[in-house]
């Protein structure tokens, strides 16, 4: 699991000064006006860089919402290898496993547009991102015993995809859907 997780980078120091320059002004921005409605434009002149700075360092909105995520990713993805129980180890899978899924729904409902701009950013975009092979492992290896870890933790993660959660979000609300989750979780263990 440890190899799994996203190194931070190493940069000249002009170079890091820009990028929090650049994630600060995107954070700001981003809170203020919703990620929708910011323009890389925008974040460039906030930032007090180029346009050709900031599309080299982040590609596009989409690269530029993954970095705002990664420290964030962070924080769950320590949890998960070292934090208490029942998030981190010491506690049986299936506890794991529901502590896992409350962690990342909370996660995913605090940073809901950006998740979603990450994920959506090309066809197949969740699915090569760092932090969804973390998640993906780490159900895999909680659902060990089952008949097929792997299609079962896709099959799992699969309903927090930030898409799916945003268009049932206005119709079910987030006790609901964090109820229905919960709910697939624990028969996933019980079923196995």
């Amino acid at each position: 699991m440890e190899l799994l997780r996203t190194p931070p980078p190493k940069e000249r120091a002009d170079a890091a000064r820009n990028r929090a320059a650049i994630l600060d002004a995107a954070a700001s921005l981003f809170a203020e006006h919703g990620v929708d409605a910011v323009s890389m434009d925008q974040v460039a002149a906030a930032a007090g860089v180029g346009k050709g700075t900031l599309f080299r360092r982040f590609g596009d909105k989409a690269g530029l919402a993954a970095s705002l995520l990664d420290t964030r990713e962070r924080v769950l993805q320590e949890g998960v290898l070292q934090g208490p129980p029942s998030l981190g180890p010491g506690a049986p899978p299936s506890e794991r496993l529901v502590a896992f899924a409350d962690a990342y729904l909370d996660y995913l409902f605090k940073h809901l547009p950006l998740v979603r701009m990450s994920e959506t950013a090309a066809p197949g975009a969740r699915y090569r991102i760092g932090a969804y092979r973390f998640w993906h492992r780490h159900v895999a290896i909680l659902l060990d015993g089952t008949s097929d870890p792997e299609h079962a933790a896709h099959a799992l993660l699969a309903p927090m995809a930030a898409e799916h959660v945003t268009a049932l979000l206005p119709e079910l609300g987030e006790e609901r859907i964090r109820a229905g989750i919960t709910r697939l979780w624990r028969q996933a263990m019980s079923s196995g």
